[in-house]
């Protein structure tokens, strides 16, 4: 509850929304209390893509400079033919990028973001963390928010942001439905260099487009090791969720591949399985005195790379829509999620389709190839625009980005 004048607000989950969510609130004076089901607050996986808009978002909430130091910035974005090992496309993210954009583009590992933002966290004096914590129920009242733990234990505050995933118990309680699993199975796995082939030693995300499958590599923490992420359609029926998987498995989806890129598929030691799922975006996600971010308000597949990076201008957003709203929370959520429903809603379309073109065959990948033949690169940031464009100065514009 409110104390002294000091708002409240508990944030539920500790991934790397939660953390810029809670970062965000306290830049407006708002005291967090952070939940996190886990026993300690990390982050798994391995890389992940940061474009200029996510490094916009990191500046404005104090933790940009950090992140820089930990990311590996590109030359490139790369897209080539995985049957026949063409180029198809080329984006330049050199200086000309930087300027256009206002910022780079970098490829980083999970836990090091993770970490650069978690470093900020407990260097702020208003924001106190809790593990080990599974909520089980959230309810709400004119004057507070609360939610309950499978402890039993009450948390109460002026407001409630669920930040907790795909399978948000927050979101459960405020709007329900299930996830879309998309019938997309991702595997993930880290190489060291010396391993890499020595050719595809590049400094860029590099993907291999193929039918109904793609591969993925980029490197990390200098170009001591590489991400290596590969995708393809199940013939299973998936259900939501991570497991290990095997290298069997992977190889009888990429058949038909060249051997540049499929040579890629021997590397890993080991291979982590996740089957990935999103939701149809909705008209609301705000419920007076609670709302969500990140992957529980519009979870999306990882086709542009864009995940972390929504949470990231999701959590800006939210704190601005406080400022401007002063001491009302729920007119401040409903001010955020009227700015960020819009923009979040085409990037999980858009994913889509990207997903679409990404596993293009027959004709269709015939098009796809001569789509971006001898294209500038200006056609390619002007394309961009909608996406990097966005930063802390415009986002308070919407849709008039």
């Amino acid at each position: 509850m409110t104390t002294k004048n000091t708002r409240t607000a508990i944030v539920v989950g500790g991934g790397i929304g939660g953390l810029a969510a809670a970062l965000a609130l306290t830049r407006q004076g708002i005291r967090v209390q952070l939940l996190e089901q886990a026993s300690e607050i990390g982050e798994i996986g391995a890389g992940i893509q940061l474009g200029p808009n996510a490094f916009s978002a990191l500046d404005a909430l104090g933790v940009g400079q950090a992140a820089r130091q930990r990311a590996v910035f590109t030359d490139h974005i790369i897209m080539m033919d995985a049957v026949d090992n063409t180029e198809i496309i080329r984006i330049q993210t050199d200086q000309a990028f930087r300027e256009r954009f206002n910022g780079p583009y970098a490829v980083i590992h999970r836990a090091d973001i993770h970490g650069a933002i978690l470093d900020g966290v407990r260097n702020d004096p208003l924001i106190s963390f809790r593990t080990s914590t599974r909520i089980n129920a959230f309810t709400q009242t004119d004057a507070y928010a609360q939610v309950s733990d499978d402890e039993g234990n009450i948390y109460q505050a002026d407001a409630v942001i669920g930040c907790d995933g795909v399978k948000s118990v927050v979101r459960d309680h405020l709007i329900g439905g299930a996830p879309r699993v998309t019938g997309h199975v991702v595997y993930r796995a880290v190489v060291d260099k010396e391993n890499m082939p020595e050719d595809l030693r590049i400094n860029a995300p590099v993907l291999w487009a193929g039918p109904r499958c793609h591969l993925v590599h980029y490197p990390l923490r200098g170009g001591e090791q590489y991400n290596l992420v590969v995708t393809f359609h199940s013939r299973e029926q998936e259900e939501w969720g991570a497991r290990d998987g095997s290298k069997e498995e992977v190889l009888s989806y990429f058949e038909g591949i060249h051997a540049r890129p499929r040579q890629l598929l021997d590397l890993p030691d080991s291979w982590r399985r996740w089957a990935t799922a999103d939701r149809e975006p909705v008209g609301q996600w705000s419920f007076g005195r609670a709302t969500l971010l990140g992957d529980a308000a519009h979870p999306m597949s990882q086709y542009m790379a864009q995940g972390a990076c929504m949470a990231l201008e999701d959590a800006v957003t939210l704190g601005l829509s406080v400022e401007q709203c002063q001491s009302d929370l729920p007119a401040a959520f409903k001010l955020y999620e009227s700015l960020r429903i819009p923009r979040s809603a085409r990037v999980v379309w858009s994913t889509r389709e990207m997903g679409r073109i990404y596993h293009a065959a027959g004709v269709e990948r015939a098009v796809r190839n001569s789509l971006w033949k001898d294209a500038p690169q200006s056609r390619f940031y002007d394309n961009l625009q909608w996406l990097y464009g966005w930063n802390a100065d415009n986002c308070m514009q919407g849709t008039r980005l």
